[in-house]
C-alpha cells in the first residue's frame, strides 16, 4: 500500500492563528455563510480560509452531501482538538488582564459528567446570565471515565467537576462543591420492591447498569464501581453507559439494578416507573469537587468563575430530598414514598 509524503511539522511562527477560529466556526456551523456571519467577515473570506485549511490538512474537511455539508472523518477527529486549542488560547491571552464579568465576552469551558451538569446546570446558568450576560459557557460532557491523563485534561479547561481523584504529581487546585448519597435504583415492579427491606446478598447476583465503567480491569475509575468494590460486590454488568441520565432508561421494566445519586433520583418523574431505595448498609458519600490548574490561581477571570460555580453549588443546600416514589398503587396515582429504611411495599 502506498502512502503520501510525510508532512513537515508546522511551526507556530508560520501559522495564521486566525485560521483556528475559522476552522472552529466551520466545524460548529458546517456552513460557510453562517460561519462568516458568526465571525463578522465576508463569505468569500471564509471560503478562502477554507481553501487554505484544505491545502494544509490535505483533506476536504467539509463535503457537500444531499444539499448540506458534512464533516470528513479527519474533520470529525479534529473537532474536539480545535475546540480545546481555541479555548486554551483564549484563556492564555486573557490571563492576568483585568476582568469585568458584566462586559466580558469570554467563553469559559467546564468539564463534567451529566450528573453534576444536571444538578448544577440551572443555577449556574441563571448566575452566569445575571452576572456576565455577554460571556459564553462551553459545558463539555465527559464521554468516558477520566483516566491517567487527568492533569493534562485539567490544563485544557477552565475547571472540571468530579469526585475525588487521588493524588497528582503536579499542583492541581480543588474546592468542595456538594455532597450526595447513593441510592439503589430499581424498576417499580422489581421483586425487591415487594419484599422486606433487602440485604446485600439480594442484589449481588442481579444484572447491573453502571455508568462510566471501563471495559478492562475491575474496579475501574468509575465512582459507582469503586463503591461496589468497597461493598464486596463484583457486579455482573449488563449495560455500560457513558451517562448518568441514561441509567433509568435501562432499569425501567427490567430486573436490573444500579447505584444512582439521590439528587438525580429525586428528579425522576413518577411516570418513569422506577423506585429509588435506601441501601441497608452505610455507603460512602459522593463528594463532588471543582478542580483547576493552579497556574490560574491568580487569574481574575478563572477566580470569578470558581466563585460562580461555588455559589451555584451553595444554593443546593446540604440535604438531599427523599426521592419521590414512582410506583402506582393501582388507582392511577403515585403512592406515598416510603421513609428511609422502610420496606417498599404497602402493608396488607
Amino acid at each position: 500500500m502506498t502512502t503520501g509524503p510525510a508532512r513537515t511539522p508546522a511551526h507556530l511562527a508560520n501559522l495564521d492563528l486566525n485560521l483556528l477560529v475559522t476552522l472552529r466556526e466551520l466545524f460548529r456551523e458546517r456552513n460557510v455563510t453562517r460561519a462568516a456571519r458568526r465571525l463578522g467577515v465576508s463569505q468569500p473570506a471564509v471560503s478562502a480560509s477554507l481553501s487554505r485549511l484544505r491545502r494544509h490538512f490535505g483533506d476536504e474537511l467539509l463535503l457537500r452531501s444531499n444539499g448540506v455539508y458534512v464533516l470528513t472523518p479527519l474533520a470529525t477527529q479534529l473537532t474536539e482538538q480545535v475546540e480545546t486549542v481555541c479555548a486554551a488560547t483564549e484563556r492564555l491571552f486573557a490571563t492576568g488582564s483585568a476582568f469585568e464579568p458584566a462586559g466580558s465576552r469570554r467563553e469559559f469551558t467546564l468539564l463534567m459528567s451529566d450528573y453534576p451538569a444536571t444538578v448544577l446546570g440551572d443555577r449556574l446558568s441563571r448566575l452566569l446570565a445575571r452576572e456576565a450576560p455577554h460571556a459564553a459557557l462551553h459545558m463539555r460532557l465527559v464521554r468516558e471515565t477520566i483516566g491517567d491523563d487527568i492533569v493534562e485534561t485539567i490544563r485544557l479547561v477552565d475547571g472540571m467537576v468530579s469526585p475525588r481523584l487521588g493524588h497528582f504529581r503536579t499542583p492541581v487546585g480543588s474546592q468542595p462543591l456538594f455532597k450526595d448519597r447513593w441510592m439503589c435504583l430499581l424498576s417499580a415492579d422489581h421483586p425487591l420492591c415487594e419484599a422486606e427491606p433487602f440485604v446485600l446478598d439480594d442484589v449481588k447476583p442481579l444484572p447491573w447498569v453502571v455508568p462510566y465503567h471501563r471495559d478492562a480491569g475491575y474496579p475501574s475509575a468509575s465512582p459507582a464501581t469503586r463503591q461496589l468494590a468497597a461493598l464486596g460486590i463484583r457486579p455482573r454488568i449488563a449495560v455500560r453507559v457513558e451517562s448518568y441520565r441514561a441509567v433509568p432508561d435501562f432499569i425501567a421494566g427490567t430486573r436490573r439494578v444500579a447505584l444512582y445519586p439521590a439528587r438525580l433520583a429525586a428528579r425522576l418523574p413518577a411516570e418513569r416507573g422506577l423506585r429509588a431505595l435506601e441501601w441497608p448498609v452505610p455507603l460512602d458519600d459522593i463528594d463532588e469537587l471543582l478542580w483547576w490548574d493552579t497556574v490560574y490561581d491568580k487569574d481574575p477571570a478563572n477566580s470569578w468563575l470558581r466563585g460562580l460555580v461555588a455559589r451555584a453549588a451553595a444554593e443546593l443546600g446540604p440535604d438531599v430530598a427523599e426521592p419521590a416514589s414512582v410506583k402506582s398503587d393501582g388507582t392511577g396515582q403515585p403512592e406515598e414514598p416510603p421513609r428511609a429504611g422502610e420496606p417498599c411495599h404497602k402493608p396488607d
